[in-house]
């Protein structure tokens, strides 16, 4: 019962972390709704779209900051609490699904927020070990770097999160559970991703730079 008391504390504190909108604040500090321009997303790409890299380097590491913060924290005191190594796992993984469920769902607006895809990356960063970290930086910036595809990248990424429970869990007595959370962040960031994914697949997906088809 202790357990599962602390799970849904870690849960409610990830969601709650998850809600801090980055892009919406930085966007206020210059004036600029992102909801109104480009994509209409909140999250670190449109920022960086619309207000320069500035903008979205602190947009992206806003975003990093409000899931490493709640996971690292379940990671380093949950195990005080005489919860078990494999319990402090599944806790902070689902502390960092609950981000990704506030960054994409924030009550305070009306739940449309952003993709995901930054906090998912901060919680490979705080729960992966470090082959999949190094792995993970290098395939993305690889696929963005020859692609131009931001979205591309990000949806081949947000597999390294059930590839490392795969890797590097798959012998704890949570396994199950671990790689159904695990999944559920991948699936999360592909619905989020389903206009990218269709303009991807017709050609029409906006680039990070240079020239784009445009949409017909």
């Amino acid at each position: 019962m202790q357990d599962i008391i602390f799970i849904l504390i870690s849960v409610l504190a990830g969601y709650l972390f998850g809600c801090i909108s980055t892009g919406t604040l930085v966007g206020k500090y210059h004036h600029v709704d992102l909801k109104k321009v480009g994509s209409g997303n909140s999250g670190t790409t449109n920022a960086l779209r619309t207000m320069g890299w500035k903008a979205g380097l602190i947009t992206f590491a806003g975003d990093v900051l409000k899931a490493v913060i709640p996971v690292m924290g379940a990671r380093l005191f949950l195990p005080y609490t005489g919860m078990g190594a494999d319990w402090v796992y599944f806790s902070a993984l689902l502390t960092g699904l609950g981000v990704v469920l506030g960054h994409n769902f924030p009550f305070w607006m009306h739940f449309k927020g952003g993709k995901g895809i930054a906090v998912s990356a901060a919680v490979i960063l705080s729960l992966a070990d470090w082959p999949v970290i190094v792995a993970g930086l290098v395939i993305f910036v690889a696929i963005v770097g020859v692609s131009r595809y931001v979205s591309l990248g990000s949806l081949v990424v947000v597999w390294l999160i059930p590839v490392n429970t795969l890797l590097y869990h798959r012998d704890s007595t949570l396994f199950v559970p671990l790689i159904v959370v695990s999944l559920v962040f991948t699936v999360l960031a592909y619905i989020r991703h389903k206009d990218n994914i269709v303009r991807l697949i017709h050609g029409n997906e906006r680039k990070l730079w240079g020239e784009h088809k445009e949409e017909k």
